[in-house]
Parts: structure tokens; sequence; C-alpha cells
């Protein structure tokens, strides 16, 4: 076992509860943009929706600058992320043609 700093110690430990949050608060947007596919799958709507995603990436830009964040590190996360719920949108589209989905 190390000796570990006390003050480290409650900076990792406030670093490990924050990463939790992170977790927690991205399975929630999931949840969210779960819905979001199933309800574009249902009217018609393309599993993409680009000038939303340009929005967006200004938008959380202009939030990074704000709040002393990268904005290229701010534009590359949230890029991770949309290009994964595009992902999860082209599945539930697939399924809705399927008739594997139910209705929102």
């Amino acid at each position: 076992m190390s000796d570990v700093p006390p003050e480290l110690a409650e900076l990792r430990n406030s670093i490990d509860n924050m990463d939790a949050a992170l977790i927690h608060l991205l399975a929630e947007r999931f949840k969210i943009t779960q819905r979001v596919g199933v309800l574009k799958a249902t009217v018609g709507l393309p599993p993409a929706d680009p000038d939303r995603e340009k929005e967006q990436i200004c938008r959380l830009r202009q939030l990074a600058e704000v709040s002393h964040l990268d904005p290229e590190f701010a534009e590359k996360f949230i890029s991770f992320i949309v290009a994964e719920v595009v992902r999860h949108h082209e599945d539930i589209k697939e399924a809705a043609e399927r008739g594997d989905i139910p209705h929102p």
C-alpha cells in the first residue's frame, strides 16, 4: 500500500465521485436519446440530424469556453457521444422497419 498524502487522497476521492456522476448523467442522457430514436423511427425521421448536431457543437464549445474548458476537447467529447447516439438511432430504425420496436 502506498503512502498517499491526505490531500491527494481527498482529491482522488473527488475525482472518483465526479466520474460516477458523469457515468450516471450519460446513462440518463442515453435513456432520453433512446426515446428520441424510437420517436424518430416512428414518425419517419432520419437517425441523424446534422443541423442539430452543428448547433449543439457550437453551443457546447461556447459553454466550454465560459467554463474554462478546452473547446476542442468539448467538441471531441460531444462528437463521440453523438456518433454513438446516431448508431443507436440507426439500430432503432432498422428494428422499426422489422416491426420490432414499441411506439413511444
